[in-house]
């Protein structure tokens, strides 16, 4: 009977050890997207919870203008999620050299995604890498075919041919040309001035130029946007000057004005609201044969909290979040953020696909602003918005604005002095 007893507790002690041992890791995700919970908890987690039986996802999000404080305090009272859902250049470089955030070079996922992808969440020198890149959305155009289709116009494709658009679409009245707004300045900067700059600055090109002080923003590669922004104002409407974002946003939605300078962003949006078909072209080259560049610009991405308890679940996750099927996914519940991946992802929105595609013909960069130099006063990205606003308006010339930029520029950003 004791032989028997001491059988039965061993055989008890041995299966609750394999069952502790065998006990599920739990990883927690900190993000700014409350608004796509939905998508995480019905696709993205069980999609790797199958395939990667023992480690279970929970994707905790804060609200988005809260996010920075929140995850800074958890992470400073070391409660943060394993995940760190990561904002694009400065806010995560950050968190990276205060020893918050891993650094992830070394993951395999890494080989999948472009110099240009990674940029936002490296160390200046690209030395470092610290969060998976997972999403961008572009610029471009989006149209109502229907209005293009009733007129007889097709989407352009180099700067005369934009404007001969415009002019058609004027002439005949039915519609606004072009649904913007100067009102709240930042969409004349980053679906104006941010949507046609790059083919003039050359993209990466001349991005990197700037930042290493190799070219300046009264350069005509850089005042010529300003210049085009200027010829934009007919096209606005009346009261273009007082039209908020939400403004434009309806104007277009709601059939009355046939082309709406974009971010990729709205596509879902946009999908809800209007019940015309709508079609996309990347902003029109300055001549026939030109090479064309389109902003690719970075939005998203995920690191690992430095101090997790389980480092090797968390980037077995993170190395999932550089797959083709986390990029399949996420970029076909999310039109317009695209996947950074260098896959080529077959998306089921039509308009989503147009955007994407651009991606086969035109080179690829990000917002000439975003990294390094805004960090000082003025704060260039800031500035560039009252100045985009002010073309288009000719409150002052190309040449004032692009000047006043430098300035400000080069008062504080050393390589510009």
């Amino acid at each position: 009977m004791k032989k028997t007893l001491t059988a039965a507790t061993l055989l008890s002690t041995t299966l609750l050890a394999q069952g502790a041992l065998a006990q599920d890791v739990t990883l927690t995700i900190e993000s700014w997207r409350n608004d796509d919970l939905t998508l995480w908890q019905d696709q993205i987690i069980p999609a790797f919870e199958a395939s990667h039986p023992g480690i279970k996802i929970k994707f905790s999000p804060s609200a988005p203008a809260e996010y920075n404080a929140v995850l800074n305090s958890k992470l400073d009272a070391g409660s943060a999620g394993d995940l760190i859902t990561c904002r694009p250049f400065d806010a995560s470089l950050a968190l990276y050299e205060g020893d918050k955030l891993a650094d992830l070079s070394d993951l395999d996922a890494m080989d999948s995604f472009a110099d240009v992808a990674k940029s936002a969440w490296q160390t200046d020198d690209g030395s470092a890498t610290f969060c998976v890149p997972i999403a961008s959305v572009i610029h471009g155009f989006i149209y109502n075919k229907d209005a293009f289709n009733e007129l007889g116009i097709e989407p352009p494709k180099t700067t005369d041919e934009f404007y001969a658009v415009l002019d058609k679409i004027q002439e005949d009245g039915s519609y606004i040309p072009m649904a913007m707004g100067t009102n709240d300045q930042w969409e004349a900067a980053t679906m104006g001035y941010q949507n046609i700059g790059p083919n003039y600055w050359k993209g990466e090109e001349g991005r990197q130029a700037l930042i290493a002080g190799e070219q300046k923003l009264t350069d005509e590669q850089w005042v010529a946007p300003f210049r085009e922004l200027a010829k934009w104002a007919p096209y606005l409407g009346n009261g273009y000057e007082a039209q908020t974002y939400p403004d434009s946003q309806n104007l277009f939605t709601l059939g009355r004005a046939a082309i709406y300078p974009a971010g990729s962003w709205e596509i879902s949006g946009f999908n809800q609201q209007a019940d015309f078909e709508m079609g996309a072209f990347p902003p029109p080259v300055p001549a026939e044969g030109d090479e064309c560049y389109i902003s690719d610009h970075t939005d998203i991405a995920m690191g690992m909290n430095a101090a997790t308890e389980h480092p090797e679940e968390a980037k077995a996750f993170l190395e999932w979040v550089g797959s083709e099927e986390f990029a399949t996914i996420y970029s076909n519940a999310l039109p317009g953020f695209f996947s950074l991946a260098s896959f080529d992802v077959e998306m089921s929105d039509p308009l989503a696909q147009e955007f994407v595609s651009w991606r086969q013909s035109c080179n690829s960069t990000i917002r000439s602003t975003y990294q390094i130099l805004s960090r000082g006063t003025p704060n260039l990205e800031n500035e560039t918005w009252g100045a985009s606003a002010a073309a288009i308006k000719g409150t002052s010339t190309p040449e004032e604005l692009a000047q006043k930029l430098q300035d400000g520029l080069s008062s504080w950003y050393d390589p510009q002095k």
